[in-house]
């Protein structure tokens, strides 16, 4: 398939393209709390017996991410055992069972088991896929093609916000299930990783793949080299990988990165939209309102794939901290001021509208996208596996904490402290990026890595694995030759 297309480039935008729409039924999951629980706590609107209470709607909300905890680890050995393809479809199976079983749901239990599973399939595919992507891609074009992860999600996310609050719970289960089988065909006739190929003794059908990706043989001989560096660091002993004084850099940054990175309470902001909109009690419709943010967002993660080249990850990063505080302060300030007045007139009616549209525009511009690409970014070879697999552990972790207590946050600080405690929040994240993560736009893994550590660190590194590196090299170039 990808041979009809002339140009190299198209290529890697096709396969990427293609891996990404199995993230867009993730971001319709992502997005679904939203409408839905709004809906299950409504006595003429909810399929089950009874309205749910607050307790069972943040179970609901959060429990995918408790869940996927406990599995990522083991789902995460996945990549190196069947592929980063046949992984993405794997993530399909629970996604077309459960979104069948919310169609029929009767009672509390089943959303809830529906979602722990559902949750862990999205969760592992959001790791996969920017693997899989910087793999697909080349090194310039890493960047960009990355994003279109944020895309997909968004676009996901806004059907969920335009079509969940004008349609039955029903009817919206139904659109979610038949979405979900049209996306997960395609997925079929993707590529395998290069790499993964390369790593399993398949070289011609590595070599087979790069060139259609790189367009030139030299191209595709001179990365199958860089893989059998990798390859032959792999075999290190992973103990003795965790005593490297640079992997346990690239681990601690990730580790407070993906912490910092989900106390900004973006997840939480997101996923109870709706509700936030009603407790507003502005006359602005939550309905409408929340389909606009949707539309923010999407409008959003296109803005990125222009600015990933052409900007610093960290000014980036950065800016859309800041942008994110200020919408956390508006929001505080609102809900304080809405405290002692009954009724708000004038300007105070859009505030939290203009203030939500800020923070979801702020993050989806820049922590939303950039994220996993930069997390993928800080490791290499031997420690990207350890790296990955507890970054997406740490994060799974602080989305259950954040989205499980928000409301009862909310409700024993109130509302105005709450949002206020999410823009302290971003402050101490933005400093953190200023002068604790490294800018990767353009490098090479092993330049990051470089960049992460003093001179003597790296040469340490380099005496550990060049002297192999070097015969793998030769050996290898006398066979592509």
């Amino acid at each position: 398939m990808l041979s009809v297309l002339k140009s190299p480039r198209l290529r890697q935008y096709a396969v990427i393209l293609l891996v990404n729409l199995s993230v867009l039924t993730t971001g319709m999951n992502l997005g679904w709390p939203s409408p839905m629980i709004v809906k299950l706590r409504n006595a003429t609107e909810t399929p089950l017996y009874r309205p749910i209470t607050e307790e069972e709607g943040s179970w609901i909300v959060s429990v995918g991410f408790l869940c996927s905890v406990f599995t990522n680890f083991a789902l995460g050995m996945l990549l190196d055992c069947i592929g980063r393809k046949y992984c993405v479809i794997l993530t399909c199976v629970p996604k077309i069972i459960v979104s069948i079983l919310f169609i029929f749901a009767t009672d509390v239990w089943m959303l809830v088991l529906g979602r722990a599973f559902i949750g862990i399939g999205d969760i592992f595919l959001l790791s996969v896929v920017p693997v899989y992507a910087s793999e697909i891609a080349s090194k310039d074009m890493r960047g960009i093609l990355c994003t279109f992860q944020h895309v997909f999600l968004s676009l996901g996310l806004v059907i969920s916000l335009s079509v969940g609050p004008f349609t039955s719970y029903r009817t919206f289960s139904i659109v979610f299930a038949a979405i979900i089988l049209i996306t997960s065909i395609p997925l079929l006739i993707l590529p395998d990783s290069p790499y993964f190929l390369y790593s399993k003794g398949k070289a011609t059908k590595a070599i087979e793949i790069l060139k259609l990706l790189r367009g030139t043989d030299q191209a595709a001989k001179e990365e199958i080299a860089e893989y059998a560096i990798s390859m032959n660091n792999e075999k290190v002993d992973k103990l003795k990988l965790l005593k490297n004084r640079l992997v346990l850099k690239s681990l601690g940054i990730s580790i407070v990165f993906c912490a910092g990175a989900q106390l900004i309470g973006f997840n939480a902001v997101s996923f109870y939209l709706q509700t936030i909109l009603i407790s507003t009690k502005t006359n602005v419709m939550p309905e409408i309102a929340s389909v606009i943010i949707g539309l923010i967002e999407l409008f959003a993660s296109f803005c990125t794939t222009l600015v990933t080249e052409r900007f610093n990850r960290k000014h980036i990063l950065i800016s859309s901290l800041i942008g994110m505080l200020i919408g956390m302060v508006g929001l505080g300030v609102f809900f304080k001021i809405r405290e002692n007045t009954q009724e708000v007139s004038g300007f105070m009616n859009y505030l939290p509208l203009i203030s939500l549209i800020l923070v979801v525009y702020c993050c989806s511009a820049g922590m939303g996208s950039i994220f996993w690409v930069l997390i993928a970014e800080l490791f290499e070879g031997p420690a990207r596996a350890v790296g990955v697999s507890t970054s997406l552990l740490i994060t799974a972790f602080f989305i259950f904490l954040t989205t499980k207590y928000f409301a009862a946050l909310t409700l024993d600080i109130g509302p105005a402290t709450t949002y206020w405690l999410f823009s302290g929040a971003c402050a101490i994240v933005c400093l953190f990026i200023y002068y604790c993560v490294p800018e990767t736009k353009g490098k090479s893994f092993s330049e990051i890595q470089e960049a992460l550590g003093d001179r003597e660190a790296s040469d340490n590194m380099k005496q550990t694995f060049v002297p192999v590196e070097r015969k793998v090299i030769k050996s290898k170039n006398r066979v592509l030759k």
